[in-house]
């Protein structure tokens, strides 16, 4: 049971984020508050994707509005795959706010660092099986 709750804290975690460092720091991460975790995605975001100062504070403030959301889940004793469709709909939801603020070429680079962690996070389940 343990091992699957960390699974899906780190699933979490990796779906959250959009940097391979953040999956690394995905078990520190869990213990962060929410204000805490989405200060950390906007930097990662900032750094990553070159965004100008009005897309941080407009990332800002989604990703603080969505790792509130994610809070509760993260937290919750739910089944697994209730939890994974939960976070799937918020990323969902988050991703589609995040594509107004990004530019085209920021968003295909946002996409692809979430493709790169949900294939490092599929190998991680794997070897961890």
């Amino acid at each position: 049971m343990k091992k699957i709750k960390y699974s899906m804290i780190l699933m979490i975690a990796i779906l959250f984020f959009t940097q391979i460092a953040i999956a690394q720091q995905a078990a520190d991460l869990k213990n962060k508050t929410p204000e805490q975790r989405a200060a950390f995605q906007t930097s990662m975001m900032k750094s990553k994707l070159n965004l100008d100062s009005d897309q941080v504070l407009k990332v800002q403030v989604i990703n603080l509005k969505y790792a509130q959301k994610f809070e509760p889940i993260i937290k919750s004793d739910d089944s697994r795959f209730s939890r994974f469709r939960q976070v799937k709909a918020l990323q969902k939801a988050k991703d589609a706010e995040l594509k107004t603020v990004f530019t085209g070429s920021q968003y295909k680079q946002y996409q692809d660092f979430e493709a790169e962690m949900k294939e490092k996070l599929k190998d991680r389940m794997a070897s961890n099986n």
